[in-house]
């Protein structure tokens, strides 16, 4: 049977368990196969099957979508309004086989939204959430998606990938040997350049016997450590109660004894309480923000550091900087799609200037020497590691 023809009786089948839906057992297997045979008996049993997996992927799980999220070498999932869903792979886009109306995707979030007690409507059109997976997604229907209802899915990577896969020798070992001694770094980039992916290589490092508490809005990292407590921040609920913040969260992890705090991203006025952290005895803490250089990832933190509404003077911010962090490491993705270590800059001490970067390795190698004292036992057991 050619396409058009197994489509229609895909269809109507669907259309039949969607009626007896309320009915105990109505969708199962066994039960959508005695409906493909009612309706289409003359059906080949290799299409038949086919229609059943088809309509059972549209009425459980992520529908129609299912196929690309077992795909392991799919690392994004995009669906712009009605049209074909696109995909992410290898780091290059692709257009998919796979064609969704509007009440298909209607559907589907509401399917992702609806167990996490989340609202997504017209008069609260975006939403993020996180599959049971792992994966992100975010979610924006009309009237602010002009086009349709848009879902973005951001896969879970299950196996983590280690740091000689992101960066040279000389750079790993500069790498590992700074989060061994403590000091303190913020990961910068763009977006979908790499940054979670290397801020859980790097904290691979960390020693296992150590504290450590992460704070992430969707919780993605997974350390290897005996010892990590993972928080994730919660939305406001459909009331407008019970929000809880990445910054509510980083205040309440300094009571909690960490030996090391991990910030997924910094965004906003948590900036602030990450460099204070960095700063009174949680040393070798980590964190990413999005920014295009090292020197652009300092200009960010300044300016989220101003927006935590404590009235500090830009002086002071810049000075805090200066004083908690220690190393940014830039990564962006390259022209083939892979994700590299492209900067490692070492930030400079406070002279009442603005804060800034020198570089001390780029993504071939390492070529300068830090000059900053360590948290621990030298920043010169870095370079010589190096």
């Amino acid at each position: 049977m050619n396409a058009t023809a197994l489509r229609a009786v895909e269809d109507e089948v669907h259309r039949h368990v969607l009626a007896s839906a309320g009915r105990p057992g109505a969708i199962d297997g066994a039960s959508v196969a005695r409906l493909v045979r009612e309706l289409a008996p003359l059906l080949p049993a290799s299409d038949a099957e086919e229609v059943v997996a088809r309509v059972l992927a549209r009425t459980d799980g992520l529908g129609p979508l299912e196929p690309l999220l077992a795909d392991p070498s799919v690392s994004e999932v995009m669906v712009n309004g009605p049209g074909p869903a696109w995909i992410e792979r290898g780091g290059r886009l692709e257009r998919s086989a796979i064609v969704l109306d509007r009440d298909t995707i209607e559907r589907l979030i509401a399917r992702i939204v609806a167990p996490l007690g989340l609202r997504i409507d017209r008069s609260s059109p975006m939403v993020d959430a996180r599959l049971p997976d792992g994966s992100r997604v975010n979610a924006v229907v009309p009237p602010l998606a002009v086009d349709g209802p848009c879902l973005t899915i951001r896969r879970f990577r299950v196996e983590p990938v280690a740091l000689p896969a992101l960066a040279p020798p000389p750079v790993v070992r500069m790498l590992t040997t700074a989060v061994a001694h403590r000091m303190n770094i913020v990961v910068s980039g763009g977006t979908g350049a790499g940054k979670t992916t290397l801020l859980n290589a790097l904290a691979a490092s960390i020693p296992p016997n150590e504290r450590v508490v992460t704070v992430e809005d969707a919780a993605e990292l997974r350390l290897p450590g005996e010892h990590v407590v993972r928080l994730e921040s919660r939305p406001a609920s459909a009331e407008g109660r019970g929000e809880v913040t990445i910054r509510d969260l980083v205040r309440n992890a300094l009571r909690m004894r960490p030996d090391r705090i991990v910030v997924g991203e910094c965004r906003s006025g948590e900036a602030l309480d990450m460099l204070q952290a960095m700063n009174t005895g949680h040393e070798g803490s980590l964190s990413t923000c999005h920014a295009n250089s090292p020197d652009d990832a300092l200009r960010r933190l300044e300016t989220m550091a101003l927006m935590a509404d404590v009235a500090l003077p830009l002086a002071a911010v810049r000075e805090q900087l200066a004083a908690s962090l220690d190393l940014v490491v830039h990564v962006a993705r390259a022209v083939d799609g892979s994700r590299r270590v492209i900067a490692v800059a070492e930030v400079e001490p406070h002279d009442g200037r603005p804060a800034r970067t020198r570089l001390l390795a780029d993504g071939r190698t390492v070529l300068d020497q830090p000059r900053r004292p360590s948290r621990s036992s030298g920043v010169e057991a870095v370079w010589e590691a190096a």
